[in-house]
């Protein structure tokens, strides 16, 4: 229920308002049945814009971060998100990923839409980068239609430390569904997982026009992360001095 009070009552008046929204492609989404959405992640707001543009409720495979915080913020912040359809999704590997993987296997088996971003985290520079292969697991065992859609801007709109987004338009583009039925009980060739991946990977390429990068999101932020501490304890050590 929060969900569509704030997509129609609250939150989407608000956002389509200020932000003047655009989508292109709508007719590449099915009205019903199991699809997969695969996208770009440029910004923490992709999740809510992409949902506001299309009329199916979209569940996102969002990060566990969200939902361990401490508090009144970590409850807001973790109930928000529980109600707006995001589900969260262990990053650490092995069973914890296994585990959520099976969330989005069940949401998919009510023949819902389920939103994931293949790069694991959002681009650091608004390049795309390496797509990881727990998506084209997904697609081949819940043999639900996968559709490309591409967010525009958001990078621009809220970027990576910014708390309160800036007023610019926003775009988004639905891509033509992807057919991967010939890949069909293939899920456990990791080289078929691959090859499945990095086309999902080139068709959100096609989309966006993003720099393509064949190195994992999560690497470049934990390297720039490293060097602007490094940079901070710099600064630190000269003013002790």
């Amino acid at each position: 229920m929060l969900y569509w009070i704030l997509k129609h009552l609250i939150l989407g008046p608000l956002l389509k308002t200020i932000y003047r929204p655009w989508v292109e492609g709508l007719e590449n989404l099915p009205k019903e049945g199991p699809v997969i959405i695969v996208g770009n992640h440029l910004s923490v707001i992709d999740s809510f814009f992409l949902p506001l543009m299309i009329d199916r409720r979209v569940y996102f495979l969002a990060k566990s971060d969200y939902f361990t915080g401490k508090g009144f913020k970590g409850w807001f912040v973790r109930n928000f998100m529980l109600g707006v359809g995001q589900i969260p999704m262990d990053r650490s590997g092995g069973k914890a990923s296994e585990s959520s993987l099976a969330t989005g296997l069940k949401i998919l088996s009510e023949g819902k839409v389920l939103g994931i971003y293949p790069e694991g985290t959002r681009s650091p520079d608004a390049r795309l980068y390496r797509g990881r292969t727990g998506v084209a697991r997904l697609i081949l065992q819940s043999g639900a239609l996968v559709v490309p859609a591409i967010m525009v801007d958001t990078e621009k709109a809220m970027p990576i430390g910014v708390r309160l987004p800036r007023i610019r338009r926003i775009g988004t583009i639905i891509g033509k569904p992807l057919d991967f039925s010939r890949f069909k009980d293939m899920e456990t060739d990791r080289f078929i997982l691959r090859s499945i991946t990095d086309e999902i990977m080139y068709e959100i390429q096609a989309l966006s026009k993003q720099e393509y990068v064949d190195v994992y999101a999560s690497t470049v932020r934990g390297q720039i992360e490293r060097e602007q501490r490094a940079q901070l304890a710099a600064q630190k050590a000269q003013k002790k001095r």
